[in-house]
Formats: C-alpha cells, structure tokens, sequence
C-alpha cells in the first residue's frame, strides 16, 4: 500500500505528497471549472498516469528482450465529457525510438495496454491509442 497524503490549500489548490519519497506536486481546478489552471487539474493527472503507466510497463516488460526504449515518446490528449462531467475521451500516442525492431512492436502494445491504469479506467471512457516507430510513420 502507497500512501499519498493531500492537503487542500484553499481557492481550489491541492498539494499532494508522495509519502515513501516525500515528492509533492500541486494541482488547481481548470479555468472551464472555476479554477486558474495553474497546474495539473486531478482529471489531467489521470491523463498523465496513464501515458507514464503505458511506457513504463512497457519498458518493465522490455527488460527481458533487452530493448532499450529510452527516447520514447508519449503524448495524451484529455477531452471532458459535460454530462456528468468526467474524462470523456483520452488520445493516447506513443513514438518508440527508430531502433525498435517490428518484430518487439506488438509486444510493446500488448505491454501498454494491459498498463494496470489502462486496466482501471471505466468502460465509458473512449481511449484512443496509437503506437509507431519513429520515423517509420
């Protein structure tokens, strides 16, 4: 078990502590929820685990082939459904290094789509995902 303590500062500020490392990072409503998005809104770091999530069981499970995937990119788009309100749709993209091999790149998808936070997200949500090497399109 993690525990991860937050502290709500007021004017719609949170900041949150990583207890086992100490680490904290700050988040603050969007401007289109009444906030000034001075940092991370809670739906944005949703968006964020899963793009970290992705590439880092992705990576966990390349250590056994001995694919190197430093240089990996991942880029994801959040989009709010209004009604309710909540995390609509995520667009998830991934740009492995040009040296990953086509013969590892269905094992790399496999890896990120069974990341345990692309395995916690509700089924109303649209994911969109999209792998390629790079330069390779």
């Amino acid at each position: 078990m993690v525990n991860i303590h937050i502290n709500y500062e007021g004017d719609l500020h949170c900041r949150l502590e990583h207890e086992p490392s100490k680490t904290a990072i700050a988040t603050d409503a969007p401007t289109d929820n009444h906030g000034r998005g001075e940092s991370f809104s809670p739906t944005d770091l949703v968006a964020a685990a899963m793009g970290s999530c992705m590439v880092t069981t992705m990576a966990i499970a390349s250590k056994n082939r001995n694919l190197d995937l430093a240089g990996t990119s991942v880029h994801v788009a959040k989009e709010m459904a209004s009604s309710p309100r909540r995390i609509g749709r995520l667009v998830v993209n991934i740009v492995l290094p040009v040296h990953i091999q086509e013969e590892d790149f269905k094992f790399l998808e496999n890896a990120a789509l069974t990341c345990p936070v692309h395995r916690s997200m509700h089924p109303d949500m649209v994911i969109d995902f999209t792998m390629s090497i790079a330069g390779k399109g």
